[in-house]
């Protein structure tokens, strides 16, 4: 039996790095990787069967779906977003899903969406939080504090001066004139000497200057850092994630008021220590949190994603192993 491995379409300016952290997880299961396969060209696959982890965002090519028969997929920790589903569940869409049902779905808005449809689904939290093959003892825990990618969902100057489209569109929305939000906010939540000391980290890097073997490392190194820090602070699912498999506290700054995000956290954001940020910036956490966060604050992960990580293990070992014992 044969072993696939997902890999992902740049955008046009950038690549996310937490499509390839959901595939170091699904990877950890694998005896050995044969191929890499695109999430985006999975229908025009024309090789001999080979076992393939479905996990993550599915999917930007909405006219590749769906994957080769040649495919034997495992589905879980699947999400189907609210801009995608009108245009995969389709008929053929529908059958394919029946066919490979249950469906094991990130979120709890992928199942019920699924649901709705008469294809079998139930919510399996993200393949992230099995991750803890990258966890270290607590003696290797250093002081470091990382800051990544917080409130990424602001306007920068990069998105806004992209292209004269990009720009134009900034000022009829309004964003051109919210530029340095991300920085104001930063500050009314986080005490100015961490902001000073943390060492900040992006999970999102320009295109086309990587291979997919480069991409890999990288998120591997960015597992090894955090693995390590005192604390990580951040609004990238796919950081925050892996940190309670790997036991590091993390405090998930959610600024996120679009359908389209917000479908994303469903069962997910309650597995956090949040700080959840109003239109206005006003904001409150759902722990103790007198003030800012300082560099003495203190937070324990509240391990509800053990209950999720635990299955998630053994469905991607039984899925493995029962092809290696036919083979």
């Amino acid at each position: 039996m044969k072993y696939g491995l997902l890999t992902y379409w740049e955008s046009k300016e950038k690549y996310n790095v937490g499509d390839y952290v959901q595939s170091l997880a699904a990877r950890q299961f694998l005896p050995q990787v044969d191929q890499f396969m695109n999430r985006e060209r999975l229908a025009d696959y024309s090789g001999e069967e080979i076992q393939l982890i479905m996990n993550g965002w599915f999917t930007h090519n909405h006219s590749n779906w769906v994957p080769d028969n040649a495919i034997d997929p495992l589905f879980v920790s699947f999400h189907m977003n609210s801009t995608a589903a009108p245009f995969m569940l389709s008929d053929k869409g529908i059958a394919y899903l029946k066919k490979h049902a249950p469906i094991g779905c990130r979120d709890k808005f992928t199942a019920k969406t699924l649901n709705e449809k008469g294809i079998e689904a139930y919510f399996t939290g993200c393949l992230t939080l099995t991750l803890d093959n990258y966890k270290v003892d607590d003696s290797e825990r250093g002081n470091e504090i990382y800051i990544v990618d917080p409130f990424y969902n602001y306007p920068t100057n990069e998105k806004v001066f992209l292209t004269a489209k990009h720009f134009v569109k900034s000022i009829i929305n309004g964003n051109l004139f919210k530029l340095g939000k991300i920085q104001k906010q930063l500050e009314k939540v986080v005490d100015k000497e961490v902001l000073e000391i943390a060492n900040y980290v992006t999970q999102v890097k320009p295109k086309g200057k990587e291979t997919d073997e480069e991409k890999f490392a990288y998120a591997e190194e960015c597992m090894k850092k955090y693995a390590k820090a005192k604390l990580v602070i951040t609004s990238r699912i796919h950081c925050a994630l892996p940190c309670l498999a790997m036991g590091t506290p993390v405090i998930f700054l959610n600024s996120f008021n679009t359908f389209v995000d917000t479908c994303r956290f469903d069962g997910i954001a309650e597995l956090f220590n949040r700080v959840d940020v109003a239109d206005d910036g006003s904001f409150t956490a759902n722990f103790d949190l007198p003030g800012k966060i300082t560099k003495d604050t203190t937070v324990t992960n509240l391990g509800l994603h053990h209950a999720l990580a635990e299955p998630l293990k053994e469905k991607c070992k039984e899925f493995i192993n029962k092809k290696s014992i036919v083979k």
